[in-house]
């Protein structure tokens, strides 16, 4: 396997001084061509989305593995789609890691574990993307590139990874980001919790929906997924499921079913 790690903003800017310098037009209009999602978005969220991409490229550091070779508009479609859930929110969401390794492709790992009793167990997982707390952001390079079909398949990946860093910022990847108050808690556990209900009974039934079934594996995997259907097929997502809907409206401070 080979690495390359690279300063992104530095090699794309220049050397940088905060703030953060504006990503070329012709780099940016490209990422929006990429990427549908991006360019259905009200003018302002566009804005604040070339900014903040500018601000990520500057703070993370990229590695390739295999034969890719790394290039600006790899680096800004990662960084683009990234930002699109903290359009409203804080970028310093994002503070926990540095470091995004993108693969030339899926990636097989070895699981191992202990159960209550202390058994050992082991298994072998096909990996499109992962993230280690505190360390780095695995994605697979064509999973990225299928980012750009996502108004029509409901798949992400670099979004599904990067909700698993917004519910990680509070210290647990638990499918609960953090919270403002008790009550508000308290609301996103019952809205929650009743949707992935529904979609573990969808998945036992094998009945196709708008969110993937992948979500029912865990209440850790069903936030990335409702993240994943929220930003990429809003109306789908609120004609089903309503209350997660307006639950994702409130706390990421977007409408997305208004133009997607």
């Amino acid at each position: 396997m080979r690495t390359a790690a690279v300063n992104w903003a530095q090699r794309l800017l220049g050397r940088l001084r905060r703030p953060a310098p504006e990503i070329p037009d012709t780099l940016w209009l490209q990422a929006l061509h990429d990427c549908p999602m991006l360019s259905r978005r009200p003018l302002a969220d566009v804005w604040r989305l070339r900014q903040l991409s500018a601000r990520f490229l500057q703070d993370k550091e990229f590695s390739v593995a295999g034969d890719l070779e790394l290039d600006d508009r790899m680096a800004l479609a990662i960084a683009a789609q990234a930002c699109v859930p903290v359009i409203h929110l804080d970028l310093s969401l994002y503070d926990g890691f540095v470091g995004i390794v993108i693969q030339p492709g899926e990636v097989d790992v070895q699981r191992t574990w202990s159960d209550e009793i202390g058994l050992v167990h082991s298994r072998r997982d096909t990996l499109s993307g992962e993230i280690v707390p505190g360390g780095p952001v695995m994605l697979s390079w064509p999973d990225v590139q299928q980012g750009r079909h996502a108004m029509e398949t409901g798949y992400n990946v670099v979004i599904h990874e990067f909700a698993h860093v917004i519910d990680a910022a509070d210290g647990h990847v638990d499918g609960l980001p953090p919270m403002p108050d008790r009550a508000t808690q308290e609301r996103w556990l019952r809205v929650r919790d009743a949707a992935f209900e529904r979609l573990v009974q969808q998945a036992d039934e094998d009945r196709p929906g708008v969110l993937d079934p992948y979500g029912a594996e865990s209440l850790e995997e069903f936030f990335p997924v409702a993240c994943e259907s929220y930003f990429s097929q809003g109306r789908r997502l609120r004609r089903a499921e309503p209350e997660l809907y307006q639950l994702l409206s409130d706390y990421f401070r977007q409408d997305s079913a208004a133009f997607l």
